[in-house]
């Protein structure tokens, strides 16, 4: 098996990429899953409006740290000339390359003809696309789905055409606008891409991997030169240990210990913290106390109480009782 390249990027064999993800994929969730070895991150995706007006929001999720890299900043939105220059505005930032979002299906995003709702207009989804790679100096890649909806997968041709603009790789979620996550993801157009003898740039499949044994069996069926990985990174970093794990050895590791739980948990919490600061930090890693934890029998009275917490100090003070619960 070769490497993967983008660009000048290596990444080496069969990547794992951690998917960019609203309000979940900032920086202090992204060195957790770079230290159990993610071989690429995004930031999470940002408007392009907001970025060119300067917007706070937008603006901090360009941060990154120089341990993250590679690492690439997601841009999403409908106009051309304001995409352009938010790939440019994004690239002073100094990333790796820049991505361009053509698979957000949030159906605020979508009403604008941001996000997947550019499937809906193929022509101007290719001239933004060829807009952007030439306005940087930096590679640029492509996320996007099968197709707007049922009757439109489109994607073999629209692969086609992204490539002729000169992106440097592209990722394919296995669904297309209007199926839901209870619908299984459809990996037969993402090998029918892969195959295609005229594709020459990577292509990243991505949808329903949720552990080892599924991120196997997309390798193996469709061909594909890497794995995204999004909503099983959550409250779940080890997944990229575990894969490469059972990549390599064919055995499956057991589950992460309540120790290594509580220790990541008390990571995440401190730089959660030092970036955001305390207020901001604990409103925000709320969301993911019960992925870290889920499965733990009678951990619900353990939530509601990180949940209420306010500060750095009572919410350790309950991360160590969870360790000595559980371990006893």
């Amino acid at each position: 098996m070769s490497t993967v390249k983008i660009g000048n990027i290596d990444l080496g064999e069969m990547p794992l990429f951690l998917a960019p993800m609203e309000d979940v994929t900032d920086p202090p969730f992204r060195y957790l899953c770079k230290l159990f070895g993610a071989d690429m991150m995004y930031t999470e995706f940002i408007s392009s409006e907001g970025l060119i007006r300067d917007a706070a929001k937008s603006v901090k999720k360009l941060d990154f740290d120089e341990s993250e890299r590679p690492v690439g900043i997601q841009i999403f939105g409908h106009n051309i000339d304001s995409m352009v220059e938010a790939a440019r505005y994004a690239e002073e930032a100094k990333p790796d390359l820049i991505d361009i979002n053509f698979g957000c299906s949030v159906k605020k995003v979508v009403k604008k003809g941001a996000g997947a709702g550019i499937l809906n207009d193929i022509p101007k989804m290719v001239k933004m696309t060829a807009a952007i790679v030439k306005a940087v100096r930096i590679p640029v890649t492509v996320k996007t789905r099968l197709g707007y909806d049922e009757e439109h997968k489109e994607i073999v041709e629209i692969a086609e055409r992204l490539q002729d603009t000169g992106i440097a790789a592209l990722t394919i979620h296995g669904r297309t606008r209007t199926m839901r996550y209870s619908t299984p993801a459809d990996w037969t157009l993402i090998g029918e891409v892969k195959n295609n003898p005229r594709m020459h740039i990577p292509v990243i499949g991505n949808g329903d991997i949720v552990d080892p044994v599924s991120a196997k069996y997309f390798r193996d069926t469709f061909g594909v030169d890497g794995l995204m990985i999004g909503r099983a990174a959550y409250g779940n970093p080890w997944i990229f240990r575990d894969i490469k794990h059972y990549f390599v050895t064919g055995n499956l590791l057991p589950p992460a210990k309540i120790d290594e739980r509580v220790s990541i948990s008390l990571m995440h919490l401190e730089r959660s913290v030092a970036w955001k600061g305390e207020r901001t930090g604990i409103l925000e890693i709320r969301k993911h106390w019960g992925h870290y934890f889920k499965g733990y029998p009678g951990f619900k009275p353990f939530r509601i109480r990180l949940m209420q917490a306010e500060t750095t100090g009572e919410i350790k003070k309950i991360l160590l009782e969870i360790r000595q619960h559980y371990q006893n």
